[in-house]
């Protein structure tokens, strides 16, 4: 009787594991391969790799030839699959957001503080002449200096620095008459 893999293939290069482990896994491979499709597992041909190489180390001592590596092989599948579906049980199942299904909405404040309704900032500009609403928007808006907004405007950052204090003093006036027809 044979004991080992190695006895039942004696006509390959003595004991190799190497030409022991490709003949076992050229006759073995496609069955694992059928046997994890067929039990549903996700990547079948990642856990018949798996399954191959957790194999491997176990190949010098193996005892049963042929048939003690293909029980070895199948229980190797098998716990494979039965980690498969456990890590599944623990993993949440995840659904894609949508965002037009979620009542917990609210407009952004960039939104509401730009609102045309209601006397927010955008009705506010809008009032504005187009120089004092480019100047606003170049230094509070974009953060930029005197010098760079002048530069971008094309004029001199003392006339830069007039314009701005204008734009300023028309946007309070304009927030307070807003703010008391509101208030009535």
């Amino acid at each position: 009787m044979l004991e080992t893999l190695a006895d039942e293939y004696v006509h390959t290069d003595g004991a190799d594991p190497a030409v022991l482990f490709t003949l076992v896994y050229r006759k073995f491979s496609g069955a694992v391969l059928g046997y994890l499709r067929a039990r549903g597992v996700d990547d079948p041909e990642a856990v018949t790799q798996d399954v191959f190489l957790a194999f491997y180390p176990k190949l010098d001592g193996l005892q049963g030839g042929v048939q003690g590596a293909k029980s070895l092989i199948f229980s190797i599948a098998h716990a494979r699959m039965v980690d498969h579906y456990r890590r599944n049980e623990r993993t949440p199942s995840l659904s894609p957001y949508e965002s037009e299904f979620d009542a917990r909405r609210t407009p952004s404040a960039e939104d509401l503080a730009l609102a045309k309704v209601d006397g927010g900032a955008g009705a506010l500009l809008d009032g504005l002449s187009p120089d004092y609403q480019e100047v606003l928007a170049l230094r509070v808006v974009a953060d930029l200096s005197i010098e760079q907004a002048a530069e971008i405007m094309g004029r001199t950052p003392g006339a830069v620095k007039q314009l701005y204090r204008r734009a300023l003093c028309a946007l309070r006036e304009r927030a307070s008459i807003g703010s008391k027809a509101h208030h009535e």
